[in-house]
């Protein structure tokens, strides 16, 4: 702790009265902060000032919407007839043919619901098996919309259209292979594939199905 020096002891009488050391000033009283000034009161009858109102936003000039395309140009891009694809298969092997391409579109994206396949000879499997518990219960399955549905030329009329229609020229007359083509065209949406012979095939796409 410093030493403080000590003051020399002199008498009152001789030097006066003692001053006030420095340390016992009063520190002067700090000024207050002036505060925000109030508003001053407009005068009676006429208002204050009115602050500028914001300049109004500019809004992008509106697109027109451009109407739709129609007439001849409209009609070539929108194509009227869905694609044909013809997957060569004997009589035999055209139902397992038209198994692949189910398969293969299933892998490729397709939804179960968006395929419907068309015999011409003997029924698929499944559709013999549904069909056994009776056509209510069969249709049924088909209105749901939730699966690949499976029917031959001789009801195929009762099938609604789905995106994707396979047909398996599996067999039956000429004149079952033009039923199923012929609603087959009518019922696919975007693609419609043939599993055949390809010249009976051709023959009866010919005829103008």
């Amino acid at each position: 702790m410093p030493l403080i020096p000590e003051e020399p002891q002199i008498h009152e009488s001789a030097q006066g009265p003692r001053a006030t050391p420095a340390s016992g000033r009063i520190a002067p009283t700090p000024r207050p902060v002036p505060g925000p000034r109030p508003a001053a009161p407009s005068r009676p009858g006429r208002p204050g000032p009115l602050r500028p109102a914001p300049p109004v936003q500019r809004t992008p000039r509106d697109v027109a919407a451009k109407p739709a395309p129609s007439g001849p140009a409209a009609d070539a891009a929108a194509p009227a007839t869905p694609q044909i694809q013809l997957i060569p298969a004997s009589v035999e092997g055209a139902l397992d043919a038209a198994e692949e391409a189910v398969d293969l579109l299933l892998d490729s994206g397709r939804a179960p619901g968006d395929i419907l396949v068309i015999t011409t000879g003997e029924q698929h499997p499944w559709a013999a098996h549904e069909l056994s518990f009776g056509e209510t219960s069969y249709w049924a399955q088909h209105d749901t919309g939730d699966d690949v549905f499976y029917t031959d030329a001789t009801i195929a009329e009762r099938a609604a259209s789905r995106s994707v229609v396979v047909v398996a020229v599996n067999g039956g007359p000429e004149a079952a292979a033009v039923s199923a083509l012929s609603q087959a065209h009518s019922r696919a949406g975007a693609l419609l594939i043939v599993c055949g012979d390809p010249q009976r095939i051709n023959s009866v796409l010919g005829a103008g199905v």
